[in-house]
């Protein structure tokens, strides 16, 4: 397992999170609140994370 690679997959499965929540406009207070690319880009951000994550776990190491 790389520790690197888990937490930056972490990082962005959050901060997907976040956007979408934003794009959908159930978080307020911020320019990216219910605006649909930030719907779009945070689920395609978090599904990124979660592969990162999973290449991390199952990488072996050299």
């Amino acid at each position: 397992m790389r520790p690197l690679g888990v937490a930056l997959g972490a990082i962005m499965l959050l901060m997907g999170a976040v956007w979408t929540f934003q794009g959908l406009g159930y978080i307020e207070g911020s320019p990216m609140t219910d605006q649909t690319l930030w719907a779009v880009l945070g689920p395609i951000l978090a599904g990124l994370g979660v592969a990162l994550i999973l290449v991390a776990v199952r990488r072996r190491k050299a």
